[in-house]
């Protein structure tokens, strides 16, 4: 079967930023800003980016372009006669799953408070009354499986259309139509009374917020949050690599979709902060921030009701262009593995993934009593932890094994795929960077994630 293509250059910018916009930009970086420090944090998290994401990023997309396969068979054309690279590819797409098993009950709880916005549920609600819908939703099993079934089909009828006419196609005006929301919220937050303080707490450094959350700690937390907004290691790139023509290097791909991606993050920031402020709100306040702080806020401005809703939906979409792209990595893997059409993939990939996130929804209210890691951890945090913190390092870092060393594909084949085209350059000089000291910062970040889950760090 002859492998599909990208119609347009815009398009695999879109659906791979796409891909790596998600929770993590509009969820997690704002607040993570918040607790370290604001604006120091911000730089650190650039340079991270850049000299840590982006390189991993050109070598997943390489390793899908020079094979034209999905990670189990990227790894298995790509390997010496007799190796098992192909072996980690399973991994990569058993983190897929895994990936799904939480994100779209996730994404599902954006798409409840989108519906609740425009439908004037928040209308009138005390600040109280609001933190207790947040808690209703989390003890009701049937609200939530119903948004989670909603985003699961949304997501594999999308995929089920093609390449082009589904998961392109729609992402791409999904993703613009991100852009456009995400630019019209910042400038109405920044326009509120009191949101330059905010914007000031976000974007200039202040070595005392350094000082107090700890240097190392704030150093440590910017990596992981680089290194993590990208979705890297499971092979989530790669397949868009395999639909990609060669008329384009690698390294200036890399650095757009870097860039489209840490515009949302950084965006994401300009509409939280001031409005955090302006209305007297800790910036700090961890993942509630999203589901309890913000709807309070939108609730106590003029206009509240539609901005919550537009805020809501941008959040869906970021979430949403995030499921699409995994969806279609996943039934890549099963058409490349057993031969299966596209309709078969999508179907059967529907019953599984639908299934099997259940136990995250039922991990807040009918199994509560499961605590994996403590009081008041729960399925969602498992789930989270082994993909964020064991499968996306440990894959990223056989991607840069087998990308730069003789007894993998080579530094020399990962680099001349990579230098197809035209555009930025992967540079010579690079080498000893990815092949020494980049494999032992993300071995640091695998055993420092599971070290401070476990004991405290």
């Amino acid at each position: 079967m002859e492998r599909e293509n990208f119609r347009s250059r815009l398009g695999f910018l879109l659906l791979s930023a796409g891909c790596a916009i998600g929770v993590g930009n509009v969820w997690k970086f704002p607040y993570v800003t918040g607790q370290y420090g604001g604006g120091f944090f911000v730089l650190i998290y650039l340079l991270f980016l850049v000299i840590m994401g982006v390189p991993i990023m050109t070598m997943e997309f390489a390793v899908g372009r020079a094979s034209r396969k999905s990670v189990v068979q990227s790894y298995r054309v790509l390997e010496k006669p007799g190796q098992k690279w192909h072996l980690f590819g399973y991994l990569g797409m058993i983190g897929n799953y895994i990936l799904m098993m939480f994100y779209t009950t996730v994404a599902g709880w954006m798409l409840y408070y989108f519906y609740l916005f425009v439908s004037g549920q928040f209308d009138g609600l005390s600040g109280k009354a609001i933190g207790g819908v947040f808690v209703n939703m989390l003890g009701n099993p049937g609200v939530m499986g119903f948004w989670m079934l909603v985003i699961v089909i949304l997501g594999f009828v999308v995929c089920s259309f093609g390449l082009q006419k589904g998961v392109e196609r729609i992402t791409k005006w999904m993703m613009l139509a991100l852009l456009l929301l995400i630019v019209v919220l910042a400038i109405h937050s920044i326009t509120l009374p009191g949101g330059i303080e905010g914007l000031s707490f976000y974007l200039v450094p202040n070595w005392g917020r350094v000082e107090d959350a700890g240097l190392l700690n704030v150093v440590v937390a910017a990596m992981n949050q680089a290194f993590f907004t990208l979705s890297l290691g499971i092979g989530s790139m790669a397949i868009f690599g395999s639909y990609l023509p060669r008329n384009k290097r690698l390294m200036g791909e890399s650095l757009r979709i870097a860039g489209l991606d840490t515009f949302v993050a950084i965006m994401a920031g300009l509409i939280i902060f001031p409005a955090c402020f302006s209305f007297g709100i800790q910036p700090d306040s961890g993942p509630p921030l999203i589901f309890i702080t913000l709807p309070n806020v939108f609730s106590a401005m003029t206009g509240g009701r539609i901005w919550g809703a537009l805020f809501f939906l941008f959040l869906a979409f970021a979430a949403l262009s995030t499921v699409i792209a995994v969806f279609e990595n996943i039934m890549a893997c099963c058409m490349d593995n057993w031969g299966w059409s596209r309709k078969k993939a999508a179907l059967i990939n529907f019953f599984i993934v639908a299934v099997t996130s259940l136990p995250c929804v039922f991990g807040f209210n009918l199994w509560s009593a499961f605590m994996p890691f403590g009081d008041g951890s729960n399925v969602l945090d498992l789930e989270d932890f082994v993909v964020s913190n064991l499968l996306l390092p440990f894959g990223s870092l056989i991607y840069l094994l087998f990308c730069t060393h003789r007894f993998g594909w080579g530094f020399s084949k990962y680099q001349a795929e990579a230098n197809e085209g035209e555009g930025a350059r992967v540079p010579g000089w690079i080498r000893i960077w990815v092949s020494w000291i980049l494999p032992v910062l993300v071995v640091f970040l695998l055993l420092y994630g599971v070290w401070a889950k476990f004991f405290g760090a």
